[in-house]
């Protein structure tokens, strides 16, 4: 273990999933595969929103864009897993180690975002279907798209400016395979007391609960318009066009509260880790799974295309 005598540090050095020697391999593999299926199901989905007529509604444009986050998070997140596999080499510098960062909770924060911006475009397709294809042009969405990300930047940067200041860490080993805020706050000895309120009020505040708020406050007034609705096949209809979305939403709320709200101080790093990999590994592949397997408009799409290039 390299100490760094509670000073300042140029480099960190990032565990991985497992520092057991016999599983690298296995793990290498492991992870590998699940990128790999990671990548090819949401470049599939966007491929197929931006060709196919029949999905070039604003569900599907925030679908498109979700996709894309994942495949950006997953990117960020497991890069030095492969990296550090190929070179041996498991140091990352200080500066790649804040971006790395800053980029994995920018990408948490507007897939936060976009999930409540899909369900506000629920709420106006169930509540509202009268007026829906006026209220959410495609404007109106790409209005919406841009203002996530510019949210999810502006949130993030001064947390990342904050711990970019932390001056003094017990260790440079980090146990993690990513630049995780609660590992880094564990290795500093510095005066972490702004950073820990900063991020009590923007994680658990601002970047969870106010997008959890305004992503269940739809869902009420839709379970209210369901049970107005009278036929069972029209109640069915209309909670199986949110099926999908509430999936997606529990599976990462879930997630990510196992991940984050504790107590900084009893938070197991291995336990977290384990969180981490299913967070940036396991729920981007489960998104679009769960999207074409519960949603008929894309398998139909799906299907369409993969006749078409059969035939050529």
């Amino acid at each position: 273990m390299e100490k760094v005598n509670n000073t300042t540090v140029t480099y960190f050095i990032l565990k991985g999933v497992s520092d057991i020697p016999e599983l690298q391999d296995l793990v290498f593999l492991f992870v590998l595969i699940i990128y790999l299926l990671t990548v090819g199901g949401n470049l599939c989905i966007m491929l197929l929103v931006y060709l196919d007529p029949q999905l070039q509604t604003p569900m599907y444009f925030f679908l498109g864009h979700l996709s894309l986050i994942d495949i950006s998070s997953a990117t960020t997140n497991l890069h030095k897993i492969f990296t550090s596999y190929i070179s041996g080499d498991k140091s990352i510098s200080f500066f790649g180690c804040m971006a790395q960062f800053y980029f994995f909770s920018y990408l948490t924060i507007d897939e936060l975002l976009i999930l409540t911006a899909m369900s506000y475009d629920r709420y106006e397709a169930i509540c509202n279907p009268l007026h829906y294809h006026m209220v959410m042009r495609r404007s109106i969405c790409a209005l919406l798209v841009a203002l996530c990300y510019l949210m999810g930047c502006v949130e993030t940067l001064p947390c990342v400016v904050l711990l970019s200041e932390l001056s003094c860490f017990k260790s440079n080993i980090i146990n993690h395979f990513f630049c995780d805020l609660v590992a880094l706050m564990q290795l500093s000895c510095s005066d972490k007391r702004v950073l820990e309120l900063y991020t009590l009020i923007e994680g658990s505040v601002l970047g969870s609960a106010t997008p959890a708020i305004f992503t269940v406050l739809p869902y009420v007034f839709i379970l209210k318009t369901i049970f107005k609705i009278r036929s069972v096949t029209g109640r069915q209809k209309a909670f199986y066009t949110c099926s999908s979305h509430l999936t997606v939403v529990i599976l990462l709320y879930i997630t990510i509260s196992c991940q984050y709200l504790r107590p900084i101080q009893v938070n197991s790093l291995d336990t977290s880790k384990l969180f981490s990999f299913f967070n940036t590994a396991a729920v981007p592949l489960l998104n679009p799974l769960i999207y074409s397997l519960k949603n008929k408009e894309v398998k139909l799409a799906f299907k369409k295309w993969m006749l078409w290039f059969k035939t050529e």
